[in-house]
């Protein structure tokens, strides 16, 4: 029913333009982002062509005989336009099985795309999988503020936010990430022994070539030292923090509770910390969730479905 083509570069305009207009796909999914990483990953990207046009892609890598839903991206699933019916992807997912065990897969890895993330119902997918006799394989909860809600934050988030003022911390937007990106390596240092997932300079990239969608909001105390960032990926919908990091000295003055303050302000519709769970959900951080929920977030999960090429 499909015809399906592996991406390559000469595709990248039609790829970003369908992402653009698609129900469920976000900025991660341009390759101008993807492809940053490009040389940690062999790219199995895949184009599904109906009637010569395109209908659905999936940004994909390979691992031995393993397909996987991108592994340099949170979540990767099958990226659909408005068109698409549960009929056709279940279809689509028949004839992606097929063309993967021409080529050698024996097993697809699969992280299906949060549905707040899409502008109208897009769990196609998940009926897809389920028929593809695919299991849940890991969980990760994350923390998430339905923003026009706007729950009360817990007493002490909001004793926080006080000190900030008496301390007279300041918040603003920064283009400015090196001050904020030695806060957060020397706490990922002390904390876990490991550095940022990007580095500072691949950050700085992503940055100029996403400037609207990826922004850093700072705290500075009355010297104008910045004593804590938060580093957000801006989507249609959601907010996402992709790093938060403060000093002792910013933690102590509520420097990340201040920046919240006005972060949360947004009109988007969601606000999404992230998982706090390890170990492909087997642990969960309680310390860190509590804080999350705090400010008035509750949970929704991070799948990751396995299954079998017969």
């Amino acid at each position: 029913m499909f015809e399906i083509i592996r991406y390559t570069s000469e595709k990248q305009a039609e790829w970003d333009a369908f992402i653009a207009q698609s129900k469920n796909g976000t900025f991660l999914m341009y390759r101008g982002y993807m492809d940053y990483h490009s040389d940690r990953f062999a790219d199995c990207s895949l184009m599904f062509y109906l009637k010569g046009q395109l209908y659905a892609v999936i940004p994909a890598n390979i691992n031995g005989h393993t397909f996987h839903s991108h592994q340099g991206l949170t979540y990767g699933g099958v990226v659909m336009n408005d068109k698409c019916t549960a009929s056709n992807i279940l279809h689509l997912f028949e004839d992606m099985n097929e063309f993967l065990k021409s080529i050698g897969v024996k097993k697809v890895e699969y992280k299906p795309i949060p549905h707040i993330y899409s502008s109208m119902p897009a769990e196609e997918d998940l009926y897809a999988l389920f028929r593809c006799g695919a299991s849940i394989v890991a969980r990760g909860i994350s923390t998430c503020i339905d923003l026009p809600i706007h729950r009360k934050w817990r007493q002490n988030r909001r004793t926080a936010l006080n000190k900030s003022v008496t301390d007279g911390i300041t918040v603003e937007i920064s283009d400015d990430l090196e001050d904020f990106w030695n806060i957060l390596d020397t706490n990922l240092m002390q904390s876990h022994g490991t550095h940022p997932v990007h580095t500072l300079n691949e950050m700085r990239k992503l940055k100029d070539a996403f400037p609207k969608n990826i922004v850093l909001w700072v705290a500075k105390n009355p010297s104008g030292n910045t004593v804590a960032g938060i580093l957000l990926y801006q989507t249609t919908h959601v907010i996402h923090s992709q790093y938060i990091s403060a000093t002792p000295e910013g933690k102590k003055s509520g420097a990340i509770d201040a920046i919240m303050h006005e972060v949360l302000k947004s009109e988007n519709r969601y606000f999404d910390f992230g998982i706090s769970t390890e170990q492909g959900g087997q642990y969960l951080n309680e310390k860190l969730i509590f804080q999350k929920e705090g400010f008035g977030g509750r949970g929704i999960c991070y799948d990751t479905y396995e299954y079998t090429l017969s």
